[in-house]
């Protein structure tokens, strides 16, 4: 046992995000034993466009919880891969509607049975008696009604 394990709760950020780049790492590999070209990065905007269909950048930020900023830069990524593409609003020229590519729509395809192994090997890893997402969807929801920041604050005073 490392020392980061040891401490339990107070390295809380640093386990998930190193769960989450093992499963990461693990996932690419994954889709490259499928002969998939993806990255898991990517994952959160495709699947959110092959079930929305067509959003507005703003929406997809909302429905992937990330920033404007990093969802913009995804996008970039998809867009140069024609995975995506994106047309102006003809209501509000201002905004970007995008849109999965044909590429993206094949791509998808490609990747539904995968989804359903993985679906099923992380089930098996998350969903023991501890329930590892329903304690992730508790603290998210906890933090959404009060911050880790602002909880510090009024400790503090």
């Amino acid at each position: 046992m490392n020392i980061i394990d040891e401490i339990g709760i107070l390295a809380l950020s640093t386990r998930l995000q190193r769960l989450s780049e093992q499963l990461r790492k693990d996932g690419a590999l994954v889709y490259k034993s499928f002969d998939i070209d993806f990255e898991p990065k990517w994952f959160p905007v495709i699947y959110t466009l092959h079930v929305k269909e067509m959003l507005s950048v703003v929406e997809i930020a909302t429905e992937i919880g990330y920033s404007h900023p990093s969802t913009i830069s995804l996008l970039k990524e998809l867009e140069k891969q024609k995975i995506i593409s994106s047309k102006k609003d003809k209501l509000d020229e201002r905004k970007r509607l995008i849109f999965l590519t044909a590429k993206g729509k094949e791509l998808v395809l490609k990747m539904q049975p995968v989804w359903s192994i993985m679906k099923k090997t992380l089930n098996e890893i998350a969903d023991n008696q501890n329930n590892l997402l329903k304690a992730i969807e508790e603290a998210e929801q906890k933090l959404a009604n009060q911050g880790f920041f602002q909880r510090i604050s009024e400790l503090k005073s």
